[in-house]
């Protein structure tokens, strides 16, 4: 191995070590509680060391926030609508690896979506181009099931992603915060809570959703 090469990898050591050190105590004190200090200890390093690899604390979340996205999409893809399928299923499907998500990997999702005091992603989506592209391509696989006819005409593609968001989240939170009652299965509760809202959508609950002022009549070419 080279003294660069050798040098390359040590960097990527230092680099990872930091963005462990930070996750951890981001998710066991809270973001706003963590200095870049504090992470130079955990590690034994100095807080300039810290600076030459990330600018600021910001910058370390933002590189944790790209690392669990790109873990929440590292599942295998959905496959495609099997002939004679309910379209909602494989809706049901793709919502379901959220919620697999926060099991898996319980630090990366309560620090990217529970903590109040990080910085907002829906912000920065300059830095997260790969999540727009998904994002987009499952807007426009909502928009396919209801041409197929699984969600009443007119249903808007962009209330049923955010409905059905907010209903598995909140199941993926009250298991992840520990808020549900002795011998409730969590699992159980998340497939119920997606049944249940999928059926919602199929008689045409989204048609009273009021969606903000910037979302304009969908079409596949529009940005998300």
């Amino acid at each position: 191995m080279g003294v660069k090469e050798r040098q390359e990898r040590e960097r990527e050591t230092v680099a990872r070590a930091i963005l462990d050190a930070a996750r951890n105590l981001f998710v066991t004190h809270g973001y706003q509680q963590v200095s870049i200090r504090k992470i130079a200890e955990m590690i034994e390093y100095s807080p300039a060391a810290i600076y030459s690899y990330f600018p600021s604390k910001d910058d370390i979340f933002f590189a944790l926030a790209q690392e669990g996205f790109d873990l929440l999409f590292s599942y295998a893809e959905v496959p495609q609508i099997a002939a004679g399928e309910d379209p909602g299923d494989r809706l049901r499907r793709q919502f379901w690896r959220y919620y697999e998500f926060s099991k898996d990997y319980p630090e990366y999702f309560a620090l990217m979506f529970l903590d109040r005091t990080v910085p907002r992603i829906s912000q920065n989506w300059e830095r997260f181009g790969l999540v727009a592209e998904k994002k987009q391509d499952l807007i426009v696989g909502i928009q396919g099931a209801i041409d197929a006819g699984a969600f009443p005409a007119g249903t808007h593609p962009y209330a049923v992603f955010h409905i059905v968001l907010a209903a598995i989240h909140g199941a993926a939170t009250q298991r992840l915060c520990d808020r549900l009652p002795p011998g409730q299965d969590p699992d159980a509760l998340a497939r119920a809570t997606l049944d249940t809202v999928i059926a919602g959508l199929k008689a045409g609950a989204a048609r009273n959703f009021v969606l903000p002022t910037c979302f304009e009549p969908f079409n596949e070419d529009q940005p998300s």
